[in-house]
């Protein structure tokens, strides 16, 4: 039974902080606290939670000095980028500023006979189970709105941003959220698998790997508890005969390397039209051999080790694999002496590929992308769709029409044009396929955090 959590920095292979996990009865003890402190926060006025919230994001952002080192030591990206404050505030901004509204009763009549409504009512307990790879970010999408809409949360923590969860909690209770209301725990497989399997919450959002998905709904089975699954994805990005190299390259490379490559709508395999293939992966080479790989501490690197060497092993050994089965890497091993074999992984491209690789069909999660050239539409649609996953897909073109009948076929839960890895909170963040169910942000996001309740008042005659 694991008695401690730690987290094992990838910048030195040290533990950089560790944590005793909660006994069964401790974790059941929170969670029956915050289904009691509940009802009191639903029965705030909106307006006063929206306030709390902003205020508990504001010191958050009042934590940056400390937060940004710490997020380096604990998943590798480097400080230069902030952290994910951006984000961060921009996903709170628009979640409070239409929260009214989102949650608003769906008037149907409202007559001298009836008055017939549909409410939003909070589910209640809501349990966040977030990932490591944007562990603020990730959070704040269903801890914000749970929140604003009248729900208490429980917030579960990946070991490897093992304080994260710790400083989001700490900054809320600060600004003014009852600390019954937001808990954050520790808390190991089995603990956390007894208390979904006992119906402890009313509403579950992960946010992970498949396997992990399967996990949460065997332990969820029967217990009826909704759940929002955020799972992987293999993105792919398709440049049109059409479109503006150069802006291609630089979005999609950077989608394809930024934070090592350890984002869920990360771009993982592109395809070209043969028109601009050539010139295409010139350009790609180019960008990707001015990547700084070194300490995510040190503020002239652009690219940290990944979060620890079993996942960069993952890539290695994809990488090896298509290398083996006839891709050619194009990236010279010998501009990034700092891959040291463990977690700091050198980026590459590869060419040659096709979808009997594992590198261009399973989630690779670092900085490795495949691309292949394409005749037509009809091809990169193939191409694009023969995945197990679907989250995200970019499309380069000037044509609007062209990427809206493509995207129509395309089976994915977002489908961008001339932009990628990216999330909109004024647009719902969902997949399909593999990559889970549900959604979170947008006016979607707080209808799935809510339940609707119906009122149908029929009015004595005068």
């Amino acid at each position: 039974m694991t008695t401690t959590l730690k987290c094992i920095s990838p910048v030195d292979g040290s533990v950089y902080a560790e944590r005793p996990v909660l006994a069964a009865a401790a974790a059941a003890e929170i969670v029956d606290k915050a289904r009691a402190a509940q009802k009191e926060w639903a029965a705030r006025p909106l307006g006063e939670r929206i306030g709390l919230v902003q205020a508990g994001i504001a010191s958050l952002n009042e934590m940056k000095a400390e937060v940004v080192p710490e997020l380096a030591w604990m998943m590798g990206r480097p400080v230069r980028y902030g952290g994910e404050y951006g984000g961060v505030n921009e996903r709170t901004a628009y979640m409070a500023e239409i929260a009214a509204a989102a949650l608003a009763p769906l008037a149907v009549e409202d007559s001298d006979r009836f008055r017939r409504f549909i409410a939003r009512e909070p589910h209640g307990v809501v349990f966040v189970i977030a990932p490591w790879n944007y562990p603020y970010l990730t959070a704040i999408n269903t801890i914000v709105p749970a929140l604003i809409a009248g729900n208490a949360v429980i917030l579960k923590h990946a070991a490897q941003t093992l304080l994260v969860g710790e400083r989001i909690v700490r900054a809320f209770t600060q600004a003014g959220v009852p600390g019954d209301v937001f808990a954050n725990v520790f808390l190991d497989h089995a603990t956390t698998e007894r208390l979904i399997g006992q119906g402890a919450f009313d509403f579950i959002n992960f946010t992970g790997s498949v396997g992990g998905g399967r996990s949460i709904e065997r332990a969820a089975a029967g217990t009826f508890t909704g759940l929002g699954l955020e799972l992987g994805g293999k993105d792919p990005g398709y440049v049109m005969d059409d479109a503006d190299l150069d802006w291609a390259v630089d979005v999609l490379m950077d989608g394809a390397m930024y934070n090592a490559g350890q984002c869920c709508c990360g771009i993982e395999r592109i395809y070209v039209a043969e028109r601009l293939y050539d010139a295409f992966v010139e350009k790609s080479v180019e960008w990707v051999n001015r990547l700084a790989l070194g300490n995510p501490l040190d503020e002239a690197t652009t690219l940290g080790p990944m979060a620890s060497r079993r996942f960069a092993d993952t890539v290695r050994a994809q990488t090896a694999e298509a290398v083996r089965d006839g891709a050619r890497a194009l990236i010279d091993p010998k501009r990034f002496p700092q891959d040291d074999g463990g977690a700091y992984l050198m980026p590459q491209l590869l060419v040659d590929v096709n979808h009997q690789m594992r590198v261009m069909r399973e989630e690779s999660f670092g900085p490795v992308v495949g691309i292949m050239p394409v005749h037509d539409d009809e091809e990169a649609l193939a191409l694009m769709n023969d995945c197990e996953y679907g989250l995200t897909a970019s499309l380069w073109t000037n044509d609007t029409e062209r990427a809206m009948r493509l995207g129509e076929k395309i089976e994915t839960g977002t489908v961008f044009m001339n932009r990628a890895d990216y999330l909109d909170p004024a647009l719902c963040w969902t997949g399909c396929k593999n990559t889970g169910r549900g959604g979170s942000l947008s006016v979607i996001g707080f209808h799935n955090l809510t339940r609707p309740k119906s009122f149908h008042l029929r009015k004595q005659p005068a």
